[in-house]
């Protein structure tokens, strides 16, 4: 997918305090320091967007176990500059990722916040299972 004039899609992850930024900006859950620096690390992918002059306006990135499992996290574009593509831009960045990097059969899930859904859906993903749900926990 080609991004909009004034866009830059480039590999790695944004500086933690970027991390942080886009985070709290897009409508996400804030995170500490600590957390963003372990989120960079610990991730198997990322890529992020930024304008002509340097400003980061969207992430995303994998984590997984490079073998068969992998889970798209932290889709983040800040309001000012969504509705142009770039989310597309960022998450078909990753899913080429995948697909060039892992062994076929492999794994991909996500968890779709309602505004992202549409996006999701476009690029084949599908609800996990009618008689499953998500669940979760915080330490």
């Amino acid at each position: 997918m080609t991004l909009a004039a004034g866009y830059l899609l480039l590999p790695g992850a944004p500086a933690p305090e970027d991390y942080l930024r886009l985070r709290r900006e897009s409508g996400l859950s804030p995170k500490t320091t600590g957390q963003a620096e372990a989120a960079i690390a610990g991730s198997w992918a990322f890529r992020r967007v930024e304008t002509e002059r340097g400003e980061v306006v969207a992430m995303g990135r994998v984590v997984g176990d490079g073998g068969w499992y992998f889970l798209v996290a932290d889709m983040a574009t800040l309001p000012g500059h969504q509705r142009r593509g770039i989310g597309g831009a960022v998450l078909d960045a990753l899913l080429e990722e995948i697909r060039t990097r892992a062994e076929p059969g492999a794994y991909v899930t996500l968890t779709a916040d309602p505004p992202g859904r549409r996006l999701y859906e476009s690029r084949g993903f599908l609800d996990v299972a009618p008689d499953r749900t998500g669940m979760w926990r915080m330490r």
